[in-house]
């Protein structure tokens, strides 16, 4: 396990399709950065769920997983499950996204991922983010369409504990899926975290990442 520094990252985009993608596949790493370097930009862009009680969900959810960071949350009213036919709209959003903002860092879905909400986000963010370094997290559900992934953010226990909790708390919509639940998302982090020698990780894939050795 071979360990690369990501530089010290002042501006971060986040982007996911549904309130609480960013959560559940970054949360952890969001923590981690937030709590380590106050005064963050974060820049996030959910294209679903908006004018509603997700979008309540959503807005104190980042906020949370966000602590002390420079917050700017778009929450869209695309239909959940119909991006594919509403794709002009979701890439004038990740558009604008890009319009505004110069990230250190993009997280956002994987491009292999089951759900083709999340599959085309991923697809439009390689487009428009072509010389950042993207870190795609994954989502754990019933598609199993867990990958191989080539990138790790260790999570401390606390951090991990609170990642699960904040899911817990701010996403009350979401409790009767029989996946959403305490065991679901420590278990993929202790195995993430076995995978690179940590108690907890999260998990990304890195399509392109270019080096400065000699910098």
């Amino acid at each position: 396990m071979i360990g690369l520094a990501a530089g010290r990252p002042d501006r971060v985009v986040a982007v996911g399709a549904h309130c609480d993608d960013i959560a559940i596949g970054a949360g952890g790493t969001l923590l981690t950065l937030c709590l380590a370097r106050p005064g963050v930009r974060v820049d996030a862009l959910v294209l679903s769920g908006g004018g509603g009680e997700r979008e309540q969900e959503e807005r104190a959810a980042l906020a949370a997983f966000c602590p002390g960071a420079d917050l700017r949350l778009t929450v869209l009213k695309l239909p959940d499950g119909r991006m594919p036919a509403h794709w002009e709209e979701a890439k004038a959003a990740v558009e604008e996204l890009r319009g505004r903002t110069e990230p250190d860092l993009v997280l956002a879905p994987r491009t292999d991922d089951a759900h083709q909400d999340h599959r085309g986000l991923a697809k439009l963010m390689t487009t428009a983010f072509r010389d950042h370094l993207v870190l795609r997290y994954e989502i754990v559900k019933w598609d199993g369409d867990l990958g191989r992934p080539t990138a790790y953010q260790p999570l401390s226990q606390d951090v991990a504990e609170q990642k699960v909790r904040l899911l817990q708390e701010h996403y009350p919509s979401q409790r009767h899926r029989p996946w959403y639940d305490r065991e679901a998302f420590l278990g993929l982090a202790r195995i993430r975290g076995i995978e690179c020698h940590a108690r907890y990780a999260e998990a990304f894939d890195v399509a392109k990442l270019t080096l400065n050795l000699g910098g």
